[in-house]
């Protein structure tokens, strides 16, 4: 089962097809909210494109692909209303249903498995058209190749982008060395150019089964830079190289097919991200480290939230952000506070990376992102909401965040021993409300202990056992006691109960 898109590639009969029919793409529905709305992403163009519907019978006057039979094993035109597809999307740039044109099957490309969802195969076809078939409408326009290569490569910030079907479908093939530098057999993704994104399979959480492991490879490769302002410095990156272990001989042939010397960056510490099997020479970065790659600049930002050293990178060539687990391609992330993650960095961030402005956003589960900012708003209103089920601004919300579970004691309230005991996992001034919301809701053991384990109770019984509540009311102090004592309990014989049965 997949998803089946078509893609048109449209040429101007004047100056020899070297000018491609982009159309602008529409952005994602506002918020209706003053602030969220504020963040704008920029525009977007690429090619004209729809989604191709399953033809029920046989098409009496079906239109007529070039060459269509040598994509036959992944997608079977004939079976699909290729008719219907192409006059909308020849309506929607104001073209109308010319006659006589010449279509020809350009490429197939099935997506990789990225996950949850279905995955997309996209058929690309392409025609010549001029001004003779029709009047263009005003959210398209003809760039030339070279035109949104330098978009995509010189990329200024607030500029207009060009999207990911022209990279799969035009620029990747053009620009491609001799050495693909992936093996053939993995399917991967390229988009900005010379970013590339091979989902893996991993230890993660559902309802993903990869992790991303990025590739930055430049084309262009060292340029000799001995900058002494470079953390490091190297011909190839690769990110988060979490696989499982039986896909450790796919992730060999990659590290042998990468020019130079290599550079391995971990976002965080997570075993999906990195295992054991890697025994390098570290370097610890802290934010705003600059790495060289084939004489291309990334920066490393410091982008606690999920965890409390988590880490993101920007290519700044190409505005592209690589976020970690800071936001999944499906569904909202999940803030890990037994390392440390909690709301309040999570919200700092993510205005951070709002205020980077970045033209993809590339996370570690699940597809890039083309509208960044608009996912960016849509995490801070989700995490707003569950944090306190108010859709205020999520700085505000930050910073009324002060209460541990349903505890009544402020910060100022707990000892200099207490507060350092709990701290060394947590921040207690920011996470707690957002679990106050999740034990209201959809509380589940198994997921919460999946979570925070026996280390976060121990942590919670201390500070309830030692907090002045139960000194003042000795009449409830054993009940008090004994209550702890048996959640604590509890958690202790559940975690060794699901770590044994998930063996």
């Amino acid at each position: 089962m997949a998803t089946h898109n078509l893609a048109v590639i449209i040429k101007n009969p004047s100056d020899d097809g070297k000018f491609l029919l982009l159309v602008k793409q529409t952005p994602p529905p506002k918020f209706g909210d003053e602030e969220y709305d504020s963040y704008v992403d920029s525009d977007l163009w690429d090619l004209p494109s729809t989604q191709l519907s399953s033809l029920e019978g046989e098409s009496q006057s079906r239109i007529v692909v070039e060459g269509e039979e040598s994509c036959l094993e992944k997608l079977d035109l004939s079976k699909f209303d290729l008719n219907l597809a192409l006059n909308q999307i020849l309506q929607q740039v104001g073209f109308g249903r010319p006659s006589g044109v010449q279509w020809k099957l350009w490429k197939c490309v099935e997506e990789p498995e990225f996950g949850p969802g279905l995955p997309i195969k996209t058929v690309y076809i392409s025609g010549v058209l001029g001004p003779e078939h029709g009047d263009l409408q005003g959210q398209c326009k003809w760039m030339s190749f070279q035109s949104c290569l330098n978009c995509l490569l010189e990329v200024k910030p607030c500029s207009d982008r060009v999207g990911s079907l022209v990279v799969i479908g035009l620029i990747d093939d053009s620009i491609r060395s001799s050495q693909s530098k992936i093996p053939h057999a993995l399917n991967f993704q390229e988009y900005p150019p010379g970013v590339k994104v091979v989902p893996m399979g991993s230890r993660t959480a559902k309802p993903f089964s990869t992790t991303n492991l990025v590739i930055f490879a430049p084309e262009s490769g060292s340029d000799g830079s001995t900058d002494s302002g470079f953390i490091s410095q190297g011909d190839a990156l690769i990110v988060d190289p979490g696989c499982r272990s039986q896909f450790h001989e796919e992730l060999k042939e990659i590290v042998a097919a990468l020019p130079g010397k290599l550079v391995v960056f971990v976002t965080h510490h997570h075993h999906d991200h990195v295992d054991d099997h890697w025994s390098l020479c570290r370097t610890p970065v802290l934010g705003g480290e600059e790495i060289c790659i084939g004489g291309q600049r990334v920066k490393v930002i410091f982008a606690p939230g999920h965890t409390d050293g988590h880490m993101a990178l920007l290519d700044v060539s190409t505005h592209s952000l690589i976020v970690g687990d800071h936001c999944v391609g499906q569904g909202s992330a999940v803030l890990d506070i037994s390392s440390g993650g909690n709301m309040h960095d999570y919200f700092e961030t993510t205005y951070k990376f709002l205020e980077i402005s970045p033209h993809v956003l590339i996370s570690m589960h699940g597809r890039l992102n083309m509208w960044p900012k608009h996912m960016l708003c849509a995490y801070l209103n989700i995490k707003c909401e569950a944090s306190c089920g108010s859709s205020g601004s999520p700085r505000q919300v930050a910073k009324g965040m002060n209460m541990l579970l349903h505890i009544p004691h402020s910060k100022s309230n707990f000892t200099t021993s207490s507060e350092s005991a709990i701290s060394q996992d947590f921040s207690l001034e920011t996470f707690n409300s957002s679990i106050v919301e999740f034990a209201a809701k959809d509380f589940s053991v198994q997921k919460f202990l999946t979570t925070c384990g026996i280390h976060f109770f121990s942590r919670w019984m201390w500070v309830y056992l030692t907090s002045h509540f139960p000194l003042k009311n000795p009449m409830l102090r054993t009940p008090a006691v004994l209550g702890a004592v048996a959640v604590g309990g509890f958690a202790v014989l559940y975690s060794i109960k699901h770590k044994l049965y998930s063996k």
